[in-house]
């Protein structure tokens, strides 16, 4: 959020006509594409048609409703009007992940969300107190960052609290927070860098001013990159487990 009204701006005219018509130029070269390779004896890989089929018009994956993509979250919807449904990464890449900061409370952040009328929100919440709600499937785009192509790329992370009041940014916030960074970054093949998480401030043409100066960059990268080593660990002990 930032300035008080979060990601409003976001989601009006992020998704005008405009490009509307560039994702169906996209599309339809996706189904020109896919009959060239059927034509001449299919020479893309299976999984390359895979993620091809995935972006033809009226396909998409299949839902569980109320799953989650991060185990500790819980899940509590977000409005439909506040979300685009999607398939990524198979049409659209996830390199980025976007930090905000709702000028309020965990509750409220919910609340707006959860309300067709606010057209935003994020992927997920997280609290003071490190609790960590998921509102739109990672498959999906967000109105979040007031720019469609950062929309379709990224996963959105909201925090409770205010840009100015540094004490709001507590420690079990910053170490849940990081350990949600490093599961989303791990999954995707996200770097753990600055170009890749970013402040809402810095997405362009955005007019929000979150995490503000008082979120410690330095402090949350480092909590990210030991999560994702650890991440990483358990990932390999579960496959030698797997193997045994």
């Amino acid at each position: 959020m930032g300035n008080g009204n979060h990601s409003a701006g976001a989601g009006r005219g992020a998704d005008g006509g405009q490009g509307a018509r560039r994702r169906t130029v996209r599309r339809r070269s996706v189904l020109i594409g896919a009959g060239v390779a059927a034509a001449t004896g299919g020479v893309l890989a299976r999984e390359q048609l895979g993620r091809l089929w995935y972006q033809v018009p009226g396909v998409s994956k299949p839902r569980v409703e109320g799953a989650v993509d991060y185990a500790k979250a819980e899940w509590v919807a977000a409005s439909d009007a506040n979300w685009r449904r999607a398939d990524r990464p198979d049409d659209f890449t996830v390199d980025r992940v976007i930090i905000h900061v709702v000028q309020g409370s965990y509750a409220v952040a919910l609340k707006v969300f959860q309300d067709p009328a606010h057209r935003a929100a994020t992927h997920y919440v997280v609290g003071k107190d490190g609790r960590v709600a998921q509102l739109i499937r990672e498959l999906d785009v967000a109105y979040q960052a007031g720019n469609r192509e950062y929309n379709e790329r990224a996963v959105g992370i909201e925090h409770e609290g205010f840009v100015d009041r540094p004490q709001d940014f507590t420690g079990a916030m910053y170490e849940s927070s990081a350990r949600l960074t490093a599961d989303i970054c791990l999954r995707h093949g996200i770097p753990v860098d600055r170009t890749h998480v970013i402040g809402h401030v810095e997405v362009p043409g955005t007019d929000h001013t979150d995490p503000g100066p008082h979120w410690d960059w330095d402090r949350y990268l480092r909590l990210v990159r030991a999560a994702k080593k650890q991440l990483e660990r358990e990932r390999k002990q579960d496959e030698r487990r797997e193997r045994a």
